[in-house]
C-alpha cells in the first residue's frame, strides 16, 4: 500500500493502510478511499448487510418498529466505535468496519435461532464464524470472487476481536481458513481497532437493551436503583431515590402529559450511563497504553492482555447491569416465551429441509455453491442462517 490516506494523525501503534498486508487477491488501489474504507463500504452495499434490518436484537421484529435491530445495534456500535477511535488516536475507518460487520452471521430471532439452529443440526455454529463465513464465501457480488475479498486486517478483526483463539474448532470456516489461504495469527492479541469494536458493542447492547426493557415495561427507573452506575446519575439529577424533578428542566417546566416526562427521564439515563462508560473506558486505555508504551502494531499484538479496558471499578459496575439484564429482561417471562417459541419454529424448519432438500430453492444453491461441494447439513444451516425473522415466519406459516 502507498498512498497516505491522510492518516499522519494516527498513533504510531494504529492500523495503517500503508502497512496494510493486503487482501486474498490482489485488486488495484481506489484513489479516493482507504482500503479500509473500501471494506467498510462494501459491509454496507452487501446483501447480508440490509438483511440485519429484519433481524431480532432482543424483541422480534413483528413485536414493534421501535425495537433495535441487528441492523440498528450494528449502527450504534459503529457510532461508539468512532467516537473512541478519534479520541485515542486509532483508524476511525477500520473500527467502523469491523463494528458493521460484527453481527451479519446472526440468525433469525438472535441468540435464540443460533442455539435452536446448533441443536437442531447436532453441528457446529457460531455466529461469528459464519460473519467470517460470510464475508469470505457466501457474499456473491463480484465477477472476480467469492466473499468480499476484505483486509487481512479486517479478516482478523472479525476472527478474533473478541481475543486470541487459541483452540479454533476444526469444523469452522476459519479453521480452514486460517490453514489454507491466509495466517491471521489467531493466537496473538487483536489490533486497538478490533477491541474497540468489541468493547463498542458491549457499550451499545447494554445500554439501548435497557433502552428497549423500559419501552417493553420490563422494568422501571426505581428498579435501576440497585445499579451502582445508576445511582450515581441518579444523584447527578438530584434525587436519591430513583425519582426526578422533571420539572427544574427547561424542556419540562410546562405541564405536559406525565408518560412524555418520564419517557424523556429514561432517555437521559441511558445517554449519561453510555456517556460514563466511553469516558472511562478512554481514561482507562489511555493508562494502559502510558504503561505498556507499544511502538507498533505488533506491540499491541504481543501484549500479555487487552490494552483497551475499562477501570476495575467500571467493570464492577457493568457487571451489575449485566447481571440485572439478564435476570429482568433476558429471563423475564415475556422474552422467554417468545424465545421458546422462535426456537421451536426454527428447529421444525430445520428438519422440514432436511427432510425436503429439494424445497430450498434451486437458484440459491446455484448461485451460492456453484463447483464448491457442500454438505446437507451445512446447506440448510446457510440458508437458514441467512434468513429474516419477516422471512422465516413466512416460510414457516406456508410449510
Amino acid at each position: 500500500m502507498q498512498k497516505n490516506y491522510k492518516e499522519n494523525h494516527l498513533k504510531p501503534y494504529a492500523i495503517k493502510s500503508i502497512n496494510s498486508k493486503g487482501r486474498i487477491y490482489n485488486e488495484k488501489e481506489n484513489s479516493i478511499r482507504s482500503p479500509y474504507q473500501r471494506d467498510r463500504d462494501r459491509i454496507i452495499h452487501s446483501s447480508s448487510f440490509r438483511r440485519l434490518k429484519h433481524k431480532t436484537q432482543v424483541f422480534v421484529n413483528t413485536e414493534g418498529d421501535h425495537y433495535r435491530t441487528r441492523l440498528t445495534h450494528s449502527m450504534e456500535v459503529s457510532q461508539i466505535s468512532r467516537t473512541l477511535a478519534r479520541s485515542l488516536g486509532l483508524n476511525e475507518d477500520l473500527c467502523e468496519t469491523l463494528s458493521l460487520s460484527h453481527d451479519l452471521g446472526h440468525t433469525p430471532f438472535g441468540h435464540a435461532g443460533e442455539d435452536a439452529l446448533v441443536e437442531a443440526s447436532s453441528s457446529y455454529f457460531n455466529h461469528n464464524d459464519q460473519s467470517f463465513r460470510i464475508v469470505t464465501f457466501l457474499e456473491k457480488a463480484y465477477l472476480d470472487f467469492d466473499g468480499l475479498n476484505l483486509t487481512w486486517e479486517t479478516l482478523e478483526g472479525i476472527a478474533k476481536h473478541n481475543g486470541p483463539i487459541e483452540n479454533i474448532n476444526k469444523n469452522s470456516t476459519l479453521f480452514s481458513f486460517n490453514k489454507n489461504i491466509m495466517n491471521l495469527s489467531l493466537k496473538t492479541f487483536p489490533s486497538l481497532e478490533a477491541q474497540i469494536a468489541s468493547v463498542s458493542d458491549d457499550i451499545a447492547y447494554m445500554n439501548h437493551d435497557l433502552d428497549d426493557g423500559f419501552r417493553a415495561n420490563l422494568f422501571h427507573t426505581k428498579e435501576l436503583m440497585k445499579l451502582s452506575l445508576c445511582r450515581e446519575i441518579y444523584k447527578e439529577f438530584g434525587m436519591a431515590d430513583g425519582g426526578i424533578n422533571l420539572f427544574t428542566y427547561p424542556t419540562t417546566k410546562k405541564k405536559r402529559n406525565r408518560q412524555i416526562l418520564r419517557s424523556r427521564y429514561k432517555k437521559e439515563i441511558v445517554r449519561r450511563l453510555i456517556n460514563k462508560m466511553v469516558v472511562d473506558l478512554i481514561k482507562q486505555t489511555e493508562k494502559n497504553l502510558n504503561k505498556i508504551k507499544p511502538m507498533n502494531v505488533d506491540d499491541v499484538r504481543d501484549s500479555d492482555s487487552h490494552i483497551v479496558s475499562f477501570s476495575n471499578k467500571m467493570k464492577k459496575n457493568i457487571s451489575e447491569i449485566r447481571l440485572f439484564l439478564n435476570k429482568q429482561m433476558y429471563n423475564h417471562i415475556k422474552v422467554i416465551n417468545n424465545t421458546n417459541k422462535h426456537k421451536k419454529i426454527l428447529k421444525n424448519l430445520y428438519q422440514f429441509y432436511d427432510e425436503n432438500k429439494l424445497r430450498i430453492p434451486i437458484r440459491w444453491i446455484n448461485e451460492t455453491y456453484k463447483n464448491t461441494k457442500v454438505d446437507k447439513k451445512q446447506m440448510i444451516i446457510d440458508y437458514i442462517s441467512g434468513m429474516t425473522d419477516r422471512y422465516i415466519l413466512n416460510i414457516y406459516n406456508k410449510i
